[in-house]
């Protein structure tokens, strides 16, 4: 088992949190971190970083987080972390509700979002759990414990909890030709609305397959130091490229790199006129 994603204390509206990621070899990743809005006032927070939001990267700089945030991981335990890691096929997207209010249409929102910004994924929401590669629990702060416990066990949960100190989390486990199979994603609802979002995109992204927070990639949200509530620019060119078709889980650092001068340029021309046609 591998971690990744671990996030230091952040403050927003009066709540301190801190997030989490976990990866590994049939058991892949905890993480944290999210955010999409509805149709509703967007959340002020959110605004502000999306006004200031940076839009222009070299190839270099894409290509420098790509390698950073797929490959490896920050705290490996077991199984290997040099591979592509991702889904091959159709995801399906369940919430397992256990707070009031239901956030489940926030979480759909978000779904349907990524789902609209990353070409080559097919992702959608589910009302049934067997049909589910993700599962997303929506807990009240106060039983964020308990819930680890019942999703990792209590002598793993001690260790995540004890080495991580984590808000927000996500797990994946994969085979071994480094094909995600399912994804467990771990959402407290109740910490404000800034929060909730930017945990959800980050945890529902990195159970995907970009596990490694890199705190040397100042624009991406896979970052202890970044916040940013909704899915940018920067972020949707590395997701585009870990989903293009040509790259398949399992590979290479060295067969990505052969590739990508083939992937990015038209990853690059999917992106910005997709990021035109939308408000």
């Amino acid at each position: 088992m591998t971690f990744g994603g671990f996030r230091r204390p952040f403050v927003s509206s009066g709540i301190t949190r801190r997030w989490a990621a976990i990866c590994g070899a049939t058991l892949v990743a905890l993480t944290a971190w999210v955010g999409a809005m509805p149709a509703a006032a967007e959340d002020p927070e959110i605004a502000q970083r999306r006004a200031t939001e940076r839009k222009a990267f070299t190839d270099a700089e894409i290509a420098d987080g790509f390698f950073k945030v797929t490959f490896g991981a920050e705290f490996h335990v077991a199984g290997g972390v040099d591979r592509i890691r991702k889904y091959q096929g159709p995801i399906r997207v369940y919430v397992d509700n256990r707070m009031q209010p239901d956030r489940s249409p926030q979480v759909a929102a978000v779904v349907a979002d990524i789902r609209a910004r990353i070409r080559d994924l097919d992702i959608a929401m589910t009302g049934k759990r067997d049909e589910a590669q993700v599962v997303v629990s929506l807990v009240r702060d106060r039983d964020l414990a308990r819930a680890i416990r019942t999703l990792y066990g209590i002598d793993r949960a001690r260790r995540i909890q004890r080495s991580l100190e984590p808000q927000c989390l996500s797990g994946f486990r994969k085979d071994e030709n480094s094909r995600i199979l399912n994804s467990d994603v771990l959402i407290v609802g109740d910490a404000g609305e800034f929060v909730f979002f930017d945990c959800i995109y980050e945890e529902l992204l990195q159970s995907l397959g970009p596990i490694n927070d890199d705190t040397t990639v100042p624009w991406t949200m896979f970052n202890d130091d970044v916040q940013m509530g909704f899915f940018d620019l920067y972020d949707q060119y590395l997701l585009n490229i870990l989903y293009d078709r040509r790259i398949k889980p399992g590979m290479t650092h060295a067969q990505v790199e052969a590739l990508l001068p083939e992937v990015l340029p038209q990853v690059r021309v999917w992106v910005e006129e997709n990021n035109k046609a939308k408000p």
